[in-house]
């Protein structure tokens, strides 16, 4: 049996929407998730509730400011966007719900904030889990979303996302295009934040993902700075926890239950 409740949380420049599937008895750390550049809560589906299920662990999800029901933003993230998330945004969340002890798991973009979070939370983070996470800009990341961007210029295509993130369908859309494809932000990667994460690295990841190659999770694992292990998942793409949900969810329990 799992309960769910939903809260807003204030942080710097708004309030985040923040949902708690909670396992009847449980004295185990959560789970907190962070969505993908075109994410939110709502687009996680059952996963959150099947996680909790199959942990025993709560799961905390939360729309970062900008998406999904969370305050709208007016300017788009600086190339500093990941790191940000880390210093400002995540702080603030775990403030605001008491954690003092937590794991975390990661989709895409939100793959590369835990590590950053990880990387800041060393004591109090117990382990951590990438799915699909971009490590630094690859070639394949940069065809993928100019690809989406030509696939999204007709305004009938932004259809779908709006039922997710309503009026701030456009600046979601921008936020992950514009920022992703900036000369500025060529340079990112995680190579100076991983050596500083000391728990265990579950690094998940598709052998046909569209927006980026196995060299992402080898260089989480090589570079990550305590245990770490690599899982590529045959014939799946850009999304494990929809595409070979069964295979994720029995993964990361064992995972956490050995670490």
């Amino acid at each position: 049996m799992i309960s769910d409740s939903e809260q807003f949380i204030l942080v710097p420049g708004g309030k985040i929407y923040v949902k708690t599937w909670l396992p009847v008895s449980t004295d185990l750390s959560p789970i907190l998730l962070f969505h993908d550049s075109l994410g939110c809560i709502d687009m996680w589906r059952s996963f959150p509730k099947d996680l909790a299920e199959k942990t025993q662990r709560p799961v905390i999800a939360y729309d970062r400011l900008g998406f999904g029901r969370s305050s709208e933003r007016i300017g788009l993230p600086s190339v500093r966007f990941v790191d940000e998330e880390a210093e400002v945004y995540f702080p603030a969340l775990i403030h605001a719900l008491s954690l003092n002890k937590f794991v975390l798991f990661g989709h895409s973009v939100g793959g590369a904030m835990a590590i950053a979070c990880a990387a800041k939370f060393q004591g109090p983070c117990e382990a951590v889990i990438t799915e699909a996470a971009q490590a630094f800009v690859e070639d394949l990341t940069v065809k993928g979303i100019s690809e989406a961007k030509v696939a999204f210029s007709n305004p009938h295509s932004f259809d779908k996302l709006r039922k997710y993130h309503g009026e701030k369908t456009e600046w979601v859309f921008k936020a992950w295009t514009d920022v992703w494809l900036s000369p500025e932000f060529a340079s990112w990667s995680l190579k100076d934040a991983l050596p500083k994460v000391k728990c265990p690295v579950l690094a998940i990841h598709g052998d046909k993902d569209e927006y980026g190659s196995v060299q992402f999770p080898e260089m989480i694992c090589n570079l990550s700075g305590g245990p770490s292990k690599k899982l590529i998942i045959s014939d799946c793409g850009h999304v494990p926890h929809k595409e070979k949900a069964e295979l994720v969810l029995d993964q990361v329990d064992r995972f956490l239950a050995s670490k």
